[in-house]
C-alpha cells in the first residue's frame, strides 16, 4: 500500500510565502514524476508543477518565479516554495507522484489527500 500525505498547508497574507510538503511512503520500489496541483472553488485542478526523477522541472505560467518544486529522494519527499503569495493563489494543493510498487510489475498515479492554502489579509 502506497499513501501521499500532503503537509504545510494554512492561511497567509498576500506576500507571504508558506512550503508545502509530500512525503510517499508504503511499499515503494521507486518514484518517477512528482507533481503539485491545485483547485480553487468553481473551478477545474490545475497543474502548478512537476518534477522528474531527474529533477528537471516545468512550472505554470502563473506561479513561475514564485513558486519552487524540489524533491528529497532519499526521503521520497516533494516540497513546493511558495513565495509572493496571491489571493488567487488560494485553493486546494493536492500532491501526484507515479510510483512503481514491489512486486506488482507496474506504475501508476497516486494522489494525496489536499491540503488547503488561503491567501487573504
Amino acid at each position: 500500500q502506497v499513501q501521499l500525505v500532503e503537509s504545510g498547508g494554512g492561511l497567509v497574507q498576500p506576500g507571504g510565502s508558506l512550503r508545502l510538503s509530500c512525503a510517499a511512503s508504503g511499499s515503494i520500489f521507486s518514484i518517477n514524476t512528482m507533481g503539485w496541483y491545485r483547485q480553487a472553488p468553481g473551478k477545474q485542478r490545475e497543474l502548478v508543477a512537476y518534477i522528474t526523477s531527474g529533477e528537471s522541472t516545468n512550472y505554470a505560467d502563473s506561479v513561475k518565479g514564485r513558486f519552487t518544486i524540489s524533491r528529497d529522494n532519499a526521503k521520497n519527499t516533494m516540497y513546493l516554495q511558495m513565495n509572493s503569495l496571491k489571493p488567487e493563489d488560494t485553493a486546494v494543493y493536492y500532491c501526484s507522484a507515479y510510483i512503481y510498487s514491489y512486486g506488482t510489475g507496474y506504475g501508476r498515479d497516486y494522489w494525496g489527500q489536499g491540503t488547503q492554502v488561503t491567501v487573504s489579509s
